[in-house]
Parts: C-alpha cells; structure tokens; sequence
C-alpha cells in the first residue's frame, strides 16, 4: 500500500510504495536540529515531486533535500549511486502511519 507525504506548503510530496517498518532517531548535527524522523527506501521505491534544495555536508556522502518555498526537510540520496537507500522524513505524513513503529536510535553524531 502506497503512502503519500508533503511539505508544509505541499509544494513538495513524497510517496512511499510500502508501510514503513521502523523509525530511526538521529542525535547527527542536522537531524538533532531539525526534529526528521527517518525511514529507508530503495530509491526505486520513491516518488519525490516538486522543487527541492540539496544541501551537502560533514563527510558529503549525503545529499539533504528540503521545499524551495516552506524549507522542511523531505528526503535525503546518497551520492555513491550503487548506495541503494534513500532517507524519507516521517513526519511529511499522517502521524498515524509512524507514531506507533519501533524507534531505532541512530548515533550519527559519533561517525
């Protein structure tokens, strides 16, 4: 079953093929400040609509999406193209999809 996420402004949506299995935490730098609770996709597995902002940073492994009009966080792409997963913000959807999914703590602040 496909679920679909947007932005603030709805600008920029997000749909998902399949349930979410878990919610990761990050303690990283951008994550501790921005609140996004994580899940993982194959990149194949993803739709992404709309004009997004790429911010690269620390190690540049990563590339961080957020809403050209609203600035929420909606996704991060690796840059290593045979990286097959891709991080989807959460908190872009119904919080009946992820507030009862197993929390998995990821200590991104220590990489």
């Amino acid at each position: 079953m496909s679920h679909e996420g947007s932005c603030h402004c709805g600008a920029m949506t997000v749909t998902i093929e399949d349930d979410p299995v878990e919610a990761s935490e990050c303690n990283c730098s951008i994550c501790r400040r921005t609140g996004a609770l994580w899940t993982y996709a194959p990149p194949a597995c993803v739709e992404v609509t709309g004009e997004g902002i790429g911010y690269v940073h620390g190690d540049k492994m990563l590339t961080l999406f957020h809403c050209a009009t609203c600035g929420v966080i909606t996704h991060w792409n690796s840059v290593d193209p045979d990286y097959n997963r891709m991080g989807i913000n959460l908190r872009l959807f119904d919080p009946k999809l992820w507030e009862a999914l197993p929390r998995k703590f990821v200590d991104g602040a220590s990489w």
